[in-house]
């Protein structure tokens, strides 16, 4: 077992909505289980925009399989979802991203024990990858102070 794995953002299109165009990106994630993939929607007008997620997923066995079904999506799904995750913005994206990280690392955590406690993978393999995991949840913890309160 190996520690969440992320893969880059393919772009998946562009939409207009509104009379503004939108890059439709995918961000893919492997959490040992399965691929899930979530679309985010930045400005093309905007440099550094951060875009928006939209909280549905689109899941996969693979993440070519993931990106295949993000890019069978029609312009008016795409929309649709634009929507959805507008609606759903967050105020405070800094801390909601960082919590889904702990989340994400807290959930990875306990694969882990559950796996070595049933004997699914190496007790030394599994002991290297908790030590990881728990080093990273408390690096993730320290930056809660700088990101608590800001919006943005």
């Amino acid at each position: 077992m190996t520690t969440l794995e992320k893969f880059e953002m393919p772009h998946i299109a562009t939409i207009d909505v509104d009379g503004r165009r939108y890059n439709v990106a995918l961000r893919i994630e492997h959490d040992g289980v399965e691929f899930v993939g979530r679309l985010w929607f930045s400005d093309e007008a905007w440099a550094e925009d951060d875009g928006i997620v939209d909280q549905g997923v689109v899941p996969g066995r693979s993440a070519e399989l993931v990106i295949g079904h993000a890019q069978s999506l029609g312009d008016r799904e795409l929309v649709q979802r634009y929507r959805r995750a507008l609606a759903q913005k967050r105020r405070f994206h800094a801390l909601r991203q960082l919590t889904v990280e702990v989340l994400e690392n807290i959930r990875h955590l306990n694969a882990l024990a559950t796996s070595m406690r049933a004997g699914l993978v190496e007790l030394d393999e599994a002991a290297t990858e908790i030590d990881v995991t728990e080093d990273r949840l408390h690096e993730l913890i320290d930056r809660l102070r700088n990101v608590a309160g800001v919006e943005r």
